[in-house]
């Protein structure tokens, strides 16, 4: 039977030290060429690398099993299936065992060798810093729907940091008590992070072109990881709906107006059957994407109350527990 992870250790008691967390997926080739990258970056620093495979095919688990089996640095934890980017980093983060935890892709876009700057950068009064890059080695259609997909964020959070995320980043691993409890199958480790702290900085960073494979994330799952975010942590998907419902409300009333007033005055109804059907079009639309606004929020709330949890962890390799 999988093994449902708990929360972390007390993070009061954390060691001084860096936590390496990647989520892995379908990696093989990467995995051994970026463990000794982020020796090497953090070489006289104590750390650990955790490597969280979310649902990878067998081969990518037998790769983080053997890292672990031969570096006492390295551990590896296995998801039962694949639950998705930003749930596989938490699940990361609360195995962590040092007071700083750095996240890092396993594509090796982001040299493990800027570690060192985000960890020099994360002085006091600044508990998350993320790693922008200047330029990103992105085809231009996944820049502009990154860039979208960030925008969206910093408007339903309210965050204005957040159109300077990025997936490497350096935080103070204390701030994972803010989000210890079941937070559901949907999660951004961005907007919980934001439940915790507003002390965000960023530096710049290089960013290179993917060593092998292509990215996982669509156009249409960016999307989706958006609307999560903006239905999971945010209420302006609901006050944009009521906006829209006043809005075509006001519009019916004008309508109303003109019809009656041209009545009154040249004593002829308005003609055309276009006319009554494009404003049921317009008032039926409204009223379909109210709804499945609505719907969004109750799914959610559907899989809290089935408590679907967040991951599974099925299996482990390296160090034994989630604590120090």
């Amino acid at each position: 039977m999988p093994e449902r992870v708990d929360v972390t250790a007390e993070s009061a008691a954390l060691p001084a030290g860096v936590s390496v967390v990647v989520p892995v997926y379908r990696s093989v080739e990467t995995l051994p060429i970026l463990v000794e990258r982020v020796h090497a970056a953090l070489g006289g620093v104590a750390h650990e690398v955790v490597l969280v495979d979310d649902g990878s095919p067998a081969a990518t688990w037998t790769m983080v099993a053997k890292l672990a089996a031969d570096d006492p640095l390295v551990v590896g934890l296995r998801l039962g299936r694949n639950s998705g980017q930003h749930n596989a980093l938490l699940c990361g983060l609360r195995a962590a065992r040092y007071a700083t935890a750095v996240t890092i892709d396993d594509d090796l876009q982001n040299p493990p060798e800027e570690i060192p700057k985000l960890l020099d950068a994360l002085v006091e009064g600044v508990d998350v810093v993320y790693g922008t890059p200047q330029q990103v080695a992105q085809r231009a259609w996944r820049r502009f729907s990154s860039l979208w997909t960030r925008t969206l964020i910093a408007t339903a959070l309210g965050a204005e940091n957040a159109t300077r995320i990025s997936s490497f980043r350096a935080l103070r691993t204390a701030l994972r008590d803010g989000f210890d409890a079941d937070l559901g199958p949907s999660v951004s480790i961005d907007a919980l992070l934001t439940w915790s702290t507003s002390k965000f900085s960023s530096v710049t960073v290089e960013h290179h072109d993917r060593v092998g494979g292509r990215s996982n994330y669509t156009l249409r799952k960016l999307v989706r990881f958006a609307l999560d975010v903006a239905t999971g942590y945010s209420a302006v998907p609901l006050q944009i709906a009521l906006s829209l419902g006043l809005l075509t409300a006001l519009f019916g009333v004008v309508v109303l107006a003109w019809v009656l007033l041209r009545l009154a005055i040249t004593g002829d109804s308005v003609p055309g059957f276009p006319f009554l059907a494009s404003i049921i079009a317009i008032f039926s639309g409204v009223q379909l994407v109210t709804l499945g606004i609505i719907g969004e929020y109750l799914a959610r709330m559907h899989f809290r109350v089935m408590r679907k949890p967040t991951y599974v962890v099925a299996e482990r390799a390296g160090r034994v527990g989630g604590g120090s």
